[in-house]
């Protein structure tokens, strides 16, 4: 007999047969489902997610970028508007301040590109070259891999002498400056001789300033004898800590000099709102800074890694590159041709310290800082290697210290003169950056041999007026390049011979010229 339902619809039998068929299928998929269209469709979503968060990427570093040229486009044209109505008896208060935003590090941004990252790899793949050429010098010499961390742990010796000096510094930094301050702020405005009392305070304090943050930090490394990278940790922190407190004191006493001409009780500023400035990295003072939701403690470990792992890249650099050369330079009969040949040889290593230099401290060390502390500003850079005007890279290079000079020498200077001599008040700053950068490195090494101060002073003020904004084109990035290149070389080769220089021919009788001559120019074995 013929089946009295539908036509359409399955038997029994068949619907039986279908799903022990479908059963087998899930069987051998181990059991999940493998329609074509949910595959599809997931593959879809994965590739809308990662568009999507492409988009979000690029349009936040648009939006940032957006933000910085407005603030910038408002502060430039809320200058213009002022200047024309200010009065010399403001003070430098009316000019232009610092904006603080929230906004991330340029590398932070560029890391996110796929192609940039390639190019941190392969900073990480020349370090493992490294580690395995002194890994096979060993084994040849001495028939297994012997890393030796002698060089590292001279250079970085007497650490506890650090700390202990470190302590010293910041406590007063932290209680002596801003205890006088207060002192003074709550005196102030209820005193009839306000200029003596200003005379007397500021007397007092420039003593203790005089003592504890000039005075001390030099006799410490010269009376325990310090190694370069512990020289280097204290006299850095010396020079921080003189700018912290005068950011401080230069943001604190205009106001309450302001509120006092508008007959308002002064704001004193919070000792809790002082030792986050002391530690966030920023040279500016301020009340408030812009802050971030969370801590990303994995960033902070990140980038703490990255700072160590920089560390040991330059030793090996050293090791590798610049000892063997420079080690027996002063056996060698001095020469012309010698000294050329070892300054390009010094360019590369050179260019590989200042890289890394600039990624562990201005990259790693203060975005490590501003994470912890959830500080927003993490501008602490520019695009410096873009540069094709020496005048631009100066201002780019280092942001944190550039504000520092810009807004607290460059820009009280031109008020103290009037708006006159302007290219004059910028040649005063380049020789006050060149002085400080030249007291840094002969404190940390224990000679004098002015190469950076030279280089900075002299010839990167030619170049800074010479090669300025003007210049555009890629022709000038390769040619500042090459200056960075040249100028780096000098610098290794120079140092490395006065430094083995030094140790090969001691002074038998300290003069004064014996002191600032260098030995490299006289000592030959």
């Amino acid at each position: 007999m013929e089946p009295t339902g539908d036509p359409a619809e399955p038997t029994i039998r068949q619907r039986k047969t279908q799903h022990s068929d479908n059963e087998d299928v899930k069987e051998h998929n181990g059991g999940v489902s493998t329609d074509p269209t949910e595959e599809w469709k997931r593959h879809m979503e994965g590739i809308k997610g990662e568009l999507l968060d492409q988009m979000n990427n690029h349009l936040r570093i648009l939006l940032d970028k957006a933000v910085n040229i407005a603030v910038e486009s408002y502060a430039q044209e809320h200058k213009t508007k002022t200047l024309g109505t200010a009065k010399r008896s403001n003070g430098p208060v009316n000019e232009k301040k610092k904006v603080f935003l929230h906004r991330a590090s340029l590398l932070d941004e560029l890391m996110e590109v796929g192609h940039f990252q390639t190019i941190y790899h392969m900073f990480i793949a020349v370090l493992c070259v490294f580690v395995i050429s002194t890994a096979a010098v060993d084994i040849i010499d001495h028939g297994s891999m012997v890393l030796d961390f002698d060089l590292l742990f001279y250079t970085f010796g007497q650490f506890g002498t650090v700390v202990w000096s470190w302590l010293f510094l910041f406590l007063y930094t932290l209680l002596v400056p801003y205890k006088v301050s207060t002192f003074w702020a709550s005196l102030y405005p209820k005193s009839k001789h306000k200029i003596l009392l200003s005379l007397c305070v500021g007397t007092f304090l420039l003593v203790c300033q005089t003592f504890a943050l000039y005075i001390f930090p030099v006799y410490v490394v010269n009376h325990y004898r310090l190694p370069p990278a512990s020289s280097s940790i204290v006299i850095l922190e010396q020079v921080r800590f003189i700018m912290k407190s005068y950011s401080f004191l230069r943001e604190t006493v205009p106001a309450v000099l302001k509120d006092e001409s508008k007959e308002k009780n002064p704001q004193i500023p919070k000792l809790s709102s002082y030792l986050y400035f002391l530690f966030c990295p920023t040279l500016i003072y301020r009340e408030n800074y812009p802050r971030t939701p969370y801590i990303r403690w994995k960033y902070v470990a990140k980038s703490f890694a990255q700072f160590l792992g920089c560390v040991f890249f330059v030793y090996f650099i050293l090791v590798t590159l610049c000892i063997p050369v420079f080690k027996n330079m002063s056996k060698e009969p001095f020469s012309k041709k010698t000294l050329v040949l070892s300054i390009f040889h010094a360019t590369l290593p050179g260019t590989f310290v200042l890289l890394i230099v600039f990624y562990a401290f201005l990259h790693c060390w203060l975005n490590a800082f501003a994470e912890m502390l959830r500080f927003a500003d993490r501008m602490f850079y520019k695009d410096w290697w873009n540069s094709t005007s020496f005048s631009n890279y100066y201002r780019t290079w280092n942001v944190v210290v550039h504000d520092w000079l810009y807004y607290y020498i460059y820009q009280d200077l031109l008020w103290l003169l009037r708006k006159r001599f302007r290219g004059g008040v910028m040649l005063g700053v380049f020789f006050m950056s060149a002085f400080v950068h030249e007291y840094i490195m002969t404190l940390s090494l224990g000679f004098f041999y002015p190469v950076m101060f030279c280089l900075f002073a002299f010839f990167g003020v030619v170049f800074h007026f010479t090669l300025n904004d003007k210049r555009t084109g890629p022709g000038w990035n390769v040619m500042i390049w090459t200056f960075l290149f040249v100028g780096q070389g000098i610098q290794l080769c120079l140092y490395c011979q006065e430094w083995y220089a030094q140790i090969h021919c001691p002074l038998t009788e300290k003069t004064f010229w014996g002191l600032i001559t260098p030995r490299s120019w006289s000592c030959r074995l």
